[in-house]
């Protein structure tokens, strides 16, 4: 637990869509000109996905590129994290192109899970390359927990120092087939984690996400806000948010609970940064 938020910016994602809501960035210009305007909020990290001209999900690394070298011009300073979600790609090699171009941080999924009507899978031989090939360029794995049974494969990882110290666990409530946004199941998630060397954020889908970031904020765990969880800004979903304007409600209860924002120096003096990669180069 920490006495500052860090805020994990999730703009895009591989989901919403502009029939959905007009307010999601698609293109790369758009991705980074709504991180730019998050970072003068005040964020932690960006957790970035690449989107095609037409809106479907992208793993090209020339893509990520775009969106990795706008953003750490506009944001300096910025953690940035690529996706290797298995989600849209199954492949190891689609999934781990992004790797490649040296981003602070990359997604590590440790487990596969089903959503209403897709899945994402995550094999244990996949997840482990992934994490293997994170430890060759440098980044350090963002690992996004569905279930207790992701957290124990993530602390099987660790024992057979797959992955090493520090560690960001993002644990995500309110999809179907995981976590639900209940005390209990908070309680028990994050009873499975500790240590100064664990970074815990915590993640809300859909509905859940003002309760979830709400608790977060209260106990002084990290959160992830952003479009790519929940599109609206009300439960009876009538009003389509902003990402500005999820991100000001945040700022508003950090405000409340007299919350500072762990900065992303701060957190890249953790130990979070790729250091000295400005240019995104293989």
């Amino acid at each position: 637990m920490l006495s500052k938020t860090i805020i994990n910016f999730c703009p895009t994602g591989m989901v919403p869509t502009r029939a959905e809501t007009p307010f999601v960035p698609i293109a790369p210009a758009e991705i980074i000109e709504q991180v730019q305007e998050a970072y003068e909020t005040g964020i932690t990290i960006a957790h970035l996905h690449a989107r095609e001209a037409d809106g479907q999900p992208s793993c090209r690394r020339d893509v990520y590129r775009e969106i990795f070298e706008g953003v750490r011009k506009y944001c300096p300073g910025l953690v940035i994290c690529g996706s290797s979600s298995g989600r849209t790609f199954s492949e190891f090699e689609k999934r781990s192109e992004v790797i490649e171009l040296r981003p602070d941080m990359c997604s590590l999924t440790l487990g596969s899970l089903n959503f209403h009507k897709t899945s994402s899978v995550s094999t244990p031989d996949v997840i482990i390359r992934l994490a293997e090939k994170m430890e060759t360029y440098g980044v350090k794995p963002e690992l996004e927990c569905f279930d207790l049974g992701m957290i124990n494969f993530g602390k099987y990882l660790i024992q057979r120092s797959i992955l090493r110290p520090p560690f960001y666990w993002n644990l995500l409530f309110g999809s179907i087939a995981g976590f639900q946004p209940q005390l209990l199941q908070m309680g028990a998630a994050l009873n499975e984690l500790n240590g100064k060397e664990h970074h815990i954020a915590l993640a809300g889908i859909g509905a859940a996400q003002l309760t979830v970031n709400a608790v977060a904020i209260a106990t002084g765990y990290g959160l992830r806000v952003g479009l790519e969880d929940n599109i609206w800004l009300d439960d009876g979903k009538e009003i389509l948010a902003s990402n500005i304007q999820l991100l000001k409600r945040i700022h508003h209860l950090m405000e409340i609970h007299q919350r500072k924002l762990f900065t992303a120096s701060e957190f890249g003096n953790k130990g979070f940064y790729n250091a000295g990669n400005n240019n995104f180069g293989v």
